[in-house]
């Protein structure tokens, strides 16, 4: 009996060391689980940091974003490019109307180029070379330019040529102007009398239109047979003849065109020269 007693105490306390360790050892086991878990769950966060700065300095600086440290072309004289690249060329008409960086010359045009608009730029001069190829030319604009000088011959070769406006510039004299001319228009420069020669219109045979208005004129200039409308208002004219419009030594003289003459805005009073106007269909629209 105390052999038995003694073997079940010692079976017990056998049994309570054995549950005592494996308990010990699985709570060890445990722990060390736990900061395995813990430190990768660690390395994993700062992996997707370290991920999320990458991606926002890439979306800081996108592929097609160009290194500033690249040097930046220098924008030059535009008489440097081709004319197509600053202006618009269509099949025979070229657009070059109020370019940046400003144009101050007349650009080379392709050959056979028909129509040129050059329309509010800082042009200021045309050259006898300037249109020296392009014989092909039907109209040209300048409108709007600063040009305040023309050199002779300019217009020479341009026998096709029939509408010019150099309107709106800063003209003090006209040049030779090309004989098959259909409409010129000067108006808003600074012309006087003296600056427009005594036959600058008379062997333009096709002239019908003449835009002449608000300048400094003192005078009605030699008017063509051909002129329909003549444009004169806002100048200094002071005073018209019998032979400004018509024929002094023929009183049966009728001009036959000539449907629309402007000459308000002038200091001549029209109505002190009856006999000026005898020969029109029409009176000039003035102060009478």
């Amino acid at each position: 009996m105390g052999t038995r007693l003694r073997m079940l105490i010692s079976a017990v306390i056998f049994a309570s060391w054995v549950l005592s360790a494996s308990g010990a050892h699985y709570h060890t086991h445990r722990h060390h689980r736990l900061e395995d878990v813990a430190l990768t769950e660690e390395i994993d966060v700062r992996a997707q940091r370290n991920k999320k700065a990458t991606d926002d300095s890439y979306a800081l600086l996108p592929a097609d974003t160009p290194d500033d440290s690249s040097p930046v072309p220098p924008v030059g004289d535009p008489s440097d490019l081709p004319t197509c690249l600053l202006c618009v060329c269509l099949t025979g008409s070229v657009y070059c109307e109020e370019v940046d960086p400003d144009m101050t010359s007349v650009p080379a045009l392709p050959k056979e180029t028909n129509y040129l608009y050059a329309r509010y730029n800082k042009i200021k001069k045309i050259t006898a070379k300037d249109f020296g190829d392009i014989v092909t030319l039907k109209r040209i604009d300048f409108t709007g330019n600063i040009i305040s000088e023309i050199e002779d011959g300019a217009f020479a070769k341009l026998t096709m040529l029939e509408e010019l406006s150099l309107a709106e510039n800063q003209l003090v004299k006209l040049p030779m102007l090309p004989a098959k001319l259909v409409c010129f228009n000067a108006n808003h420069n600074k012309l006087r009398t003296k600056g427009i020669k005594s036959n600058a219109f008379k062997k333009l045979s096709k002239l019908a239109h003449l835009y002449l208005a608000h300048n400094e004129l003192e005078a009605v200039p030699l008017i063509p047979e051909t002129v329909r409308t003549l444009h004169l208002q806002n100048n200094n004219i002071s005073s018209v003849t019998v032979d400004t419009f018509c024929k002094s030594n023929d009183t049966y003289y009728i001009r036959p065109n000539m449907n629309e003459i402007r000459m308000d805005g002038n200091p001549v009073i029209l109505g002190q020269y009856p006999t000026s106007f005898i020969c029109l269909q029409s009176l000039p629209i003035g102060r009478y």
